[in-house]
């Protein structure tokens, strides 16, 4: 590496850091996740509003290997930590309507993913028709855990009925997914694969649980990992090692990052756990995901869709929020909840995010994306998440709930009086609601309180 580009690869970081953070801010500003507003700042410095000369110049050709380095380091640390936190206790549910909502949550829109790669297939180019035809599906069916926790955790919601419930298929969701797509790394043959190695992926498997989980627990117990940085260097190497096999087997080094994670002990001394400290999240979390996401966000190009790819853009949206979205309402209604709540959770479940935004990188990388429908995905992405927010206006402070619905007498329900007497009109709690600190939420709140006391 020569000095200049060096220097080159030092201020893009600096600029990375400083423009995602204050995109980052004001999204968070608005109620919305930072990470959104980290992505679109990526969008923004693309060619999509200044064209390939502007982004080439700013972030010139031979810095993207190594910003792309970065980033991929940062990705795997972001999971081996997601993997580290991973509560197995939540697959097991609150009620029959989690693995239910699981379930169904990835089949029918993984169908309707399906359905839209038939759909798409002809006008893109792809690696793989099977391929990418079950890619949609995937993708189609994210829902992204860790932006999900993010929010509820937030609003003080992740203890919340509603919160619980959707923080609990998600986690599930999640799983299914994941391996739905292991799935479809076997069927996609990327460059310099051999088709034999992915028969190890169970040997792998039993190889974590069976070997190298029990070999931690042991490690974990001994007094020699209280001292100094043992317990994080036997952390990260093997986190590495496990991303380093299932690369190697075919599969994509992300997934050895979290199942190394999720093999941690979970009793005991905790010393491997805990080698995982806050600091090494801010760092991950502030340097290099930041990174992740704006590379993600210069890949987008949306001046170059045209008629076409705009029509693309809407047929996908309304597929993904009818498929994911529509899913999660029925079957909430089928569980008893109400017409509100069920809406709530649907907007929860539709939450794709972070997730969505790795799986759509890793399509790229093997082949079956093209940049232009990446670009449609990404903001299909982005509109999904962004609206929960607003949505989330719907949902009762935490606290005010029971544990599970109760019936409410029809006499009550309709023999209660409306009262007149002091209502409060929209202009008087506007103003605290602009102050208050998730902007949209609180304006939405605002509306639907001056509404109910007309």
């Amino acid at each position: 590496m020569t000095p200049h580009q060096m220097q080159f690869l030092l201020l893009d970081l600096a600029l990375i850091v400083m423009v995602t953070r204050a995109v980052g801010g004001l999204f968070r500003w608005l109620g919305q996740p930072p990470v959104l507003g980290e992505i679109t700042a990526g969008i923004l410095l693309g060619p999509t509003l200044f064209g390939t000369g502007f982004t080439q110049a700013v972030f010139p050709p031979y810095a993207r290997p190594l910003l792309g380095a970065l980033a991929n380091l940062g990705v795997a640390l972001f999971l081996l930590g997601e993997g580290i936190e991973f509560d197995r206790g939540l697959l097991r549910g609150r009620a029959l309507v989690v693995p239910v909502l699981a379930v169904t949550s990835v089949a029918v829109p993984f169908m309707v993913g399906t359905g839209t790669g038939f759909w798409l297939f002809a006008d893109h180019e792809t690696v793989s028709r099977p391929g990418f035809i079950l890619f949609m599906g995937v993708a189609m069916s994210i829902t992204a855990f860790p932006v999900l926790a993010r929010i509820l955790a937030d609003r003080g919601l992740n203890r919340d009925r509603l919160g619980a419930v959707a923080l609990s298929a998600a986690a599930l969701t999640d799983v299914i997914a994941w391996s739905v797509f292991a799935v479809v790394m076997t069927v996609v043959a990327r460059e310099g694969q051999q088709p034999g190695r992915i028969m190890l992926i169970p040997v792998y498997g039993m190889v974590m649980l069976c070997a190298v989980r029990p070999l931690l627990r042991r490690l974990d117990s001994s007094d020699r990992l209280r001292s100094g940085n043992a317990a994080l260097t036997i952390v990260l190497t093997g986190m590495l090692l496990s991303a380093l096999a299932t690369e190697w087997i075919g599969l994509h080094f992300l997934f050895g990052a979290f199942l190394f994670g999720a093999v941690l002990p979970r009793d005991g001394a905790l010393t491997l756990r805990t080698a995982w400290t806050p600091g090494m999240r801010r760092i991950s979390s502030t340097l290099l995901l930041p990174v992740y996401f704006l590379l993600a966000g210069l890949n987008v190009d949306l001046s170059s869709l045209g008629t076409r790819g705009f029509l693309e853009l809407a047929g996908i949206l309304c597929a993904a929020v009818a498929g994911k979205a529509g899913t999660a309402f029925v079957v909430a209604r089928l569980h008893g909840m109400d017409r509100r709540e069920a809406a709530v959770l649907a907007a929860l479940m539709n939450t794709r995010g972070l997730t969505e935004l790795i799986v759509l990188t890793m399509g790229v990388q093997i082949g079956v994306l093209d940049s232009r429908l990446y670009s449609v995905m990404v903001v299909m992405s982005l509109v999904t998440t962004a609206m929960a927010g607003p949505v989330l206006a719907l949902l009762p402070a935490a606290g005010d709930q029971p544990a599970w619905p109760t019936p409410t007498p029809l006499s009550t329900a309709t023999s209660r009086p409306r009262s007149t007497a002091g209502s409060t009109k929209f202009w008087e709690i506007f103003p605290r609601a602009w102050c208050g600190r998730n902007r949209l939420t609180s304006i939405v709140k605002a509306i639907r309180t001056a509404e109910r006391q007309r």
